[in-house]
């Protein structure tokens, strides 16, 4: 009798933890090791919804024209450290010159077999598991200032109502009627049925990993410092702990990843899209179901400690702290859209969201090394998680999908 593959999973996220869930369902020895707590990076601090509709690339028609008025703007959710620019830019030019709509359509048509079933997917990982409490089937709501608002991005309605996301249109006095807590400025919703939202994104990652640990997986707190190959084949990781060895390993590190894709070869442009939260706790007055607020270009989600208000796209790279103007920003768009928002205490926060310059995550095998990438998620890592971590599961296990992952080689920019 042949012992099961050990696989290492480097990274404790929401894509790192669903991968091992699934590993050890489909009979592999799995090791997770992370040099922080399972969910307490990037998976922490995301709005927590469970987007299905979220096939759009930020890089539509338009936005050469649009973003340098934004970065001027700073009533406008797209920021800039300008002392990154020149780190930035080989990346930045990569990233739009997808700004068109042929690569639009592309990327699209990659994007909605890892999030349009979201919801199915949570339900899947969480099946049999303590951590389903988390998960919370919901509409997801669009609000706009008016109708004229909305029909302004008919383009990208009409890729969602093409990948099967037809929403409710409500007007006038039927907005406040469906959601009470906005504001008067807000006269048109669109809403999506069929989503969902998670009321804690880092207690349901460690919920997780607590299920993955009754289901004899093994966690390890350590920093992954590199791989050992032997004849071209992954045989350890390496970590301050000492080596682990393993007949497989995957890369679910997030913006944190580039470092080791470098050392097996793979030249990935990876940036971080650094997003902010402001958790009002125990909020009165905020929205019962996840709602996009149009002006802000924010998410307002119900959680169990109150309302967290999450969005913003901020390039800084990864060592420079939070600023203060994203939060300013948001702060006012709060007040504006739910005037009623009540609060013991707010609580700030800043994370660093994965981002290819072509807006797909890698999900697949780094040449023949036996080590496998998922990541590069941008803001749907929560919503792909699930679905992102059964795909590597069935890689490695040679459990076949029906989902083409070419548009997702880790290869791809070589």
């Amino acid at each position: 009798m042949t012992r099961p593959p050990h696989v290492v999973v480097i990274g404790a996220g929401i894509v790192g933890v669903s991968t091992a869930i699934w590993l050890r369902r489909f009979g592999t020895e799995v090791t997770l090791v992370d040099r922080g707590a399972p969910g307490q990076g990037t998976s922490f601090g995301n709005g927590g919804v469970l987007a299905a509709c979220a096939v759009l690339p930020v890089t539509g028609p338009g936005l050469l024209r649009q973003a340098p008025r934004m970065l001027l703007d700073p009533g406008k959710p797209l920021f800039l450290r300008w002392s990154y620019l020149p780190k930035l830019l080989p990346w930045l030019l990569k990233y739009l010159s997808h700004a068109n709509d042929k690569d639009t359509r592309r990327l699209t048509a990659a994007l909605g077999p890892i999030v349009a079933d979201s919801v199915d997917q949570h339900m899947a990982l969480t099946e049999g598991l303590g951590a389903r409490r988390y998960v919370t089937p919901s509409d997801y709501v669009y609000a706009f200032r008016d109708r004229r608002i909305f029909e302004a991005d008919a383009y990208g309605w009409a890729l969602r109502r093409e990948a099967g996301f037809e929403p409710q249109l409500l007007e006038g006095a039927a907005v406040q009627e469906y959601e009470p807590a906005l504001g008067p400025d807000i006269r048109c919703l669109a809403v999506l049925k069929d989503h969902g939202h998670v009321r804690d994104p880092g207690g349901y990652v460690t919920a997780l990993a607590e299920d993955f640990t009754a289901m004899g997986g093994q966690i390890r707190r350590a920093e992954v410092r590199d791989v050992a190959l032997e004849d071209g084949r992954i045989t350890s990781v390496l970590t301050s702990d000492g080596p682990l060895a393993c007949d497989r390993a995957v890369i679910t590190a997030g913006a944190w990843s580039g470092p080791l894709l470098k050392k097996l070869g793979l030249k990935v442009p990876l940036e971080s899209e650094r997003g902010y939260h402001i958790l009002y706790e125990n909020a009165t007055g905020g929205p019962r179901v996840p709602v996009m607020i149009d002006a802000g270009k924010f998410v307002a989600t119900p959680m169990d400690a109150g309302l967290r208000c999450a969005g913003i796209l901020e390039f800084g790279g990864l060592e420079a702290g939070p600023t203060r103007a994203p939060l300013r920003m948001l702060r006012a768009k709060v007040r504006a859209a739910l005037p009623g928002l009540q609060a013991t205490r707010e609580v700030e926060w800043m994370g660093h969201r994965p981002a290819t310059s072509d807006s797909l995550p890698l999900i697949g095998e780094i040449g023949r090394t036996g080590v496998f990438a998922g990541l590069g998620h941008h803001h749907i890592g929560l919503t792909a998680g699930p679905k992102t971590g059964r795909l590597l599961a069935g890689l490695i296990t040679q459990r076949p999908s029906n989902t083409d992952l070419t548009p997702y080689q880790p290869g791809r920019f070589s």
